[in-house]
């Protein structure tokens, strides 16, 4: 019988396959690639990274704490500032492929932990109308499985950006 293409199991290992696959492709950008700007006043691919890596790093304590607590209620982050502050344009390119792949498998490996219960509760507390990629209505009721789902898909339009122009 085969899996649940919609299984959160299933979508844990489509995104390990996607990390791995994309670790790969992205090692193959030269250092002068990963520092031009995709576009017009933007960012370049190592800031792009960077923010995934920054973005993976307030997401882990999200997707921790989310099991402790009945509301999906947590602080934004000011990712510009972030961005600056992780100076990611004077970092090796190699470093910071492995920084946010190494993170993101193990992003993988907590979320394959959490219960069914946990990942499926209805929170009618949260601020996922502010902080999810693709927002949930603030009168609406939000799962952290939908959550760490919109963290792969912020996670993807990012990375098609950084292939954009290659």
């Amino acid at each position: 019988m085969a899996a649940d293409p919609n299984s959160f199991p299933q979508f844990l290992s489509d995104f390990e396959q996607t990390v791995e696959s994309t670790a790969s492709r992205l090692l193959s950008l030269t250092e002068q690639q990963a520092q031009e700007v995709y576009a017009a006043e933007k960012w370049t691919r190592k800031q792009i990274l960077g923010h995934l890596i920054d973005s993976a790093a307030n997401n882990h304590q999200r997707f921790v704490r989310a099991q402790f607590t009945d509301a999906l209620v947590f602080p934004g982050y000011e990712q510009e500032r972030w961005v600056d502050a992780g100076h990611y344009n004077d970092e090796d390119w190699s470093r910071l492929v492995q920084l946010w792949r190494l993170y993101n498998l193990h992003l993988a490996h907590l979320a394959s932990f959490i219960s069914p219960a946990v990942l499926k509760g209805e929170r009618t507390e949260h601020n996922l109308d502010v902080i999810a990629y693709r927002p949930v209505d603030k009168k609406d009721p939000a799962t952290l499985e939908y959550f760490i789902r919109d963290y792969a898909g912020h996670m993807r339009h990012h990375l098609d950006q950084i292939f954009e122009s290659v």
